[in-house]
């Protein structure tokens, strides 16, 4: 699987920049390439699609955290530690849509998810995950924990 195989489109983050109302932000993940690779990594060992607690989000940066900053977005198995998906993306974008689900958390209920991503294989809905966490790496690999969504009371 290719990164130019995936498209990544948000929405409900507007509202960061204007001081709008919150709203849940979402992220759509679609995926053109070759579905069977992506179908079984998806998958767990048990041959069903893997829930959104079995999966981590996070934003990987390729260079220091400044203007222009790149970074992989990544979709992991929380169980293998596999990588489901990467797509690179501005770092810039990335940080504006946690602080979007931080902002939209203030409000949420304990078991409510902070942002909700959905993947889509040619178009067609495959999975959707309600999510609390999107970690943040700088570019040597060290969490910036200031930048992460990290739920209260989650030891990492």
């Amino acid at each position: 699987m290719r990164r130019e195989h995936f498209t990544l489109d948000v929405s409900n983050v507007d509202w960061v920049e204007t001081d709008g109302e919150p709203s849940k932000p979402s992220v759509s993940i679609d995926f053109t390439g070759p579905a069977t690779m992506l179908r079984e990594r998806l998958t767990g060992s048990d041959g069903d699609v893997l829930e959104a607690g079995e999966t981590d989000v996070a934003l990987r940066l390729q260079e220091p955290l400044g203007s222009d900053a790149a970074g992989v977005v990544s979709v992991t198995n929380r169980v293998t530690g596999e990588f489901i998906l990467e797509l690179n993306e501005a770092a810039d974008d990335v940080l504006t849509f946690i602080r979007a689900a931080r902002g939209y958390g203030e409000d949420a209920t304990e078991d409510e998810g902070r942002y909700e991503v959905e993947i889509t294989l040619d178009g067609e809905h495959y999975v959707t995950y309600d999510k609390r966490t999107f970690l943040v790496y700088d570019d040597e690999g060290n969490l910036l924990r200031q930048h992460s969504l990290i739920p209260s009371g989650v030891e990492l």
